[in-house]
């Protein structure tokens, strides 16, 4: 048995499970000798053991010879994996997985070192240190290169501080997972009003053409990004939905996907957007 995996029953359950779980995750395997999947999944489990070195405790629980603790746990079939945090089964699995897969099991139960300069970066931004934050999340991202979190967060920073390529490198550079995350998505929502509100001109030239001309659809989308890149964001809306009601098809439906977008941005909640739902529906009905 590995230096990290232990048979666990009632007599250490306590001091194992319970109490260890304060110091790291703990993973309980419940299993019984004559169950087969349960011996597929078994040394998986304490070769990641021994690979993660103390990240997390396995805990082997025969379910057989520890009916209690089976049923307190409520485990209807084995193989039957719970993770326990601070007492508190925070995941679980049932069944023999892949490694691959309970990699990806212990990876969201086994905190990132990132997370504590993560937390430090956001108290730096939030007191407007901003190179300060930066440098933060450069030693997390070092801590842990794969933590798409770390970069999402700098890319919020470098945002506010218009250093749009580097944002959406950062952006580029997140896997289909992490650019789906709603954070990132509501930075590219808010990259691309910006950029566009850069190449827009100005707002009083845009707006004489508009009334020289009111179906420029060309002018008014501009006009929009310009507004919405400044946070005028109910003026764009409105513009926008102008927009629909002249031309629903214009630009392969670019003023719908630009509200959306807006939508997006401002994290899809809020009075504001409630509002500008209803007004859309109102609009497109």
């Amino acid at each position: 048995m590995g230096q990290f995996a232990y048979d666990v029953d009632a007599s250490n359950f306590q001091e194992i499970v319970i109490d260890g779980s304060a110091r790291a995750p703990v993973v309980i395997d419940f299993w019984a000798p004559w169950c087969g999947p349960c011996r597929s999944l078994k040394p998986i489990l304490e070769k990641l053991a021994d690979e993660y070195a103390g990240k997390f405790i396995l805990a082997k629980i025969n379910s057989d010879e520890n009916q209690e603790l089976a049923a307190q746990f409520a485990v209807r079939g084995i193989p039957s994996v719970k993770a326990v945090i601070g007492g508190e089964v925070v995941d679980e699995f049932s069944g023999a997985l892949p490694e691959s897969a309970v990699r990806e099991f212990l990876d969201r139960i086994i905190p990132s070192p990132a997370e504590e300069p993560r937390r430090q970066a956001a108290d730096q931004r939030a007191a407007g240190d901003t190179a300060g934050a930066l440098q933060t999340l450069a030693e997390a991202s070092k801590l842990d290169p794969g933590n798409e979190k770390v970069r999402i967060d700098a890319a919020e920073i470098l945002f506010e501080l218009e250093q749009f390529d580097e944002v959406q490198r950062l952006l580029d550079s997140l896997s289909p997972d992490g650019q789906a995350d709603e954070r990132a998505r509501r930075v590219q929502a808010a990259l691309s009003f910006a950029r566009s509100g850069q190449d827009g001109g100005d707002e009083t030239a845009l707006r004489d053409r508009i009334a020289t001309a009111p179906d420029d659809m060309d002018s008014r989308q501009q006009l929009a990004n310009l507004l919405i890149a400044g946070r005028r964001y109910q003026e764009g809306l409105d513009e926008l939905l102008e927009m629909i009601r002249r031309d629903r098809t214009w630009n392969d439906d670019a003023a719908r996907k630009s509200v959306l977008a807006v939508f997006a941005m401002l994290g899809g909640q809020g009075e504001l957007v409630a509002q500008y739902r209803r007004k859309l529906a109102s609009t497109l009905n």
